[in-house]
């Protein structure tokens, strides 16, 4: 079956607008175009807008989308099953979360009592799944399962102080390298001092440290334009800046 932009858009739920934005930018293009100069969709370019409206509903940038449908190597079979899995995860994060304020709920009623420590679980879950949807598949390329696996019962075994501490760490950060970067000295004292932040971090979540993973992951930050785009948020070459400081911290 074939479709106009006007009823692909119905069908998919989005604006004819979106769609001439993915001709525009080479993500979607037409099947052909007709003799009255209107897009014409086939079966393939409706697949392939589900598999692109799957990784968007997974908070993928139409960049990313882009550079994996394009890949040469692209299975639409395998990328359904991944977007099944990450699903299921997103899933159970509401599960989760829907569970802890059953059981707030549940609290504040005095029908049952709370530990801190269940007060929590669904935003350490929460945090976890976010970190597997936005960066998993090149963590564990990089580190393997097994690490990143342990990492993830660490932050699940997190009491709730430890919880409040790394996010206290995770802020301190971002206002010590913000001043650091004023001073475009990445051997500096608070240089140094951010890169060490960044080490206490880490550790909340890493089994065990090492100071040539460290240097490993600040250049990961500087390759992957998502980590670009947390850290360059407020200035653009933080996340460079960062990543010499690291190196010059490690010894690398």
């Amino acid at each position: 079956m074939e479709y106009t932009v006007q009823k692909l858009a119905r069908l998919a739920g989005v604006s004819t607008r979106t769609l001439r934005y993915y001709d525009e930018i080479d993500i979607l293009k037409p099947a052909r175009i007709n003799s009255s100069g209107y897009r014409i969709y086939g079966q393939a370019e409706v697949d392939l807008l589900q598999q692109i409206l799957f990784y968007r509903e997974l908070g993928i940038s139409l960049e990313q989308i882009k550079a994996i449908v394009t890949s040469p190597g692209f299975n639409s079979v395998l990328a359904l099953k991944q977007h099944r899995e990450q699903l299921l995860d997103r899933r159970k994060q509401l599960d989760v979360l829907i569970g802890n304020v059953d059981k707030t709920i549940a609290m504040h009623e005095g029908r049952i009592s709370m530990t801190d420590k269940e007060k929590f679980e669904g935003f350490k879950q929460g945090l976890i799944n976010e970190n597997e949807q936005k960066y998993g598949r090149e963590i564990r390329e990089k580190y393997g399962d097994k690490k990143v696996d342990q990492s993830n019962m660490k932050l699940r075994g997190m009491t709730e102080e430890q919880y409040e501490n790394m996010t206290r760490l995770e802020e301190e950060l971002k206002r010590t390298l913000a001043e650091a970067y004023k001073t475009g000295d990445p051997t500096s004292e608070i240089a140094q001092r951010a890169a060490d932040l960044h080490k206490q971090w880490l550790c909340y979540s890493w089994n065990e440290y090492s100071p040539e993973a460290h240097a490993g992951l600040a250049q990961m930050y500087v390759d992957d334009e998502r980590f670009t785009a947390y850290y360059d948020v407020e200035q653009p070459g933080t996340t460079e800046f960062l990543r010499d400081a690291i190196l010059i911290f490690t010894g690398n």
